[in-house]
């Protein structure tokens, strides 16, 4: 069965906002009297959407705490939301390329999906995708398998048309879930050990269209 469509992560696979996320991070933090967190602090918290991130930073379940973090976090996110982002080398070339031979993509992220959208506008991205969802969009995220099959089934295919590309744990697990083949960037957040079962790794986006033409033979 041929690979009709083509899955992305966000943060981390197509796109480095780590330095973003910190300073977003970092404004709520000073709101609170807190302080500031490192770009390194920061990675090992991300992954499970915003909600969750700035639970983490805060280091609070109080829902007061969370709810106002959370709007600050987002209204700072949102003036800011590619501030000193960038994009990993070949990620515009390789959705051109893919778009090109017909393949439907599709970006899957946890964070939220206005943020999801605002990001990719601001890189001239948005276009390149069928479907853009967040960690909002459905009623689980990743490492639920929900996302990519709703995703998946909008688009009239079966798993086994699909593949799931990023950069963590969240994604490859879901993925695997969904019975959807997996690559593992190894350039992203997540680090070798968060993709030890991904189906394929990849070093570059180079080396993700090659591992896509050979599971095309």
């Amino acid at each position: 069965m041929s690979i009709k469509a083509v899955l992305f992560d966000l943060d981390g696979t197509l796109v480095n906002s780590l330095e973003d996320l910190t300073d977003a991070i970092n404004f709520m933090l000073a709101d609170f009297g807190k302080k500031a967190l490192s770009t390194a602090e920061i990675v090992r918290l991300v992954g499970k959407g915003a909600r969750n991130l700035v639970r983490r930073a805060l280091e609070s379940d109080a829902p007061a705490d969370i709810e106002r973090g959370l709007s600050l976090f987002v209204a700072f996110n949102t003036a800011h939301i590619a501030d000193k982002s960038s994009l990993y080398p070949g990620v515009r070339e390789l959705l051109g390329a893919l778009a090109a031979n017909g393949l439907r993509l599709a970006a899957i992220s946890n964070k939220q999906e206005s943020l999801s959208r605002l990001i990719l506008e601001s890189f001239g991205l948005a276009s390149c995708f069928d479907v853009i969802c967040g960690g909002d969009t459905f009623p689980e995220m990743k490492p639920s398998p929900m996302p990519l099959l709703k995703v998946v089934d909008g688009f009239g295919l079966a798993p086994a048309q699909a593949i799931m590309i990023g950069d963590s744990i969240n994604d490859i697990q879901a993925g695997k879930r969904a019975g959807i083949t997996t690559i593992g960037c190894t350039w992203g957040y997540g680090g070798l050990g968060e993709l030890a079962k991904a189906d394929h790794l990849a070093n570059s986006c180079n080396e993700v269209a090659e591992i896509l033409k050979q599971l095309e033979r």
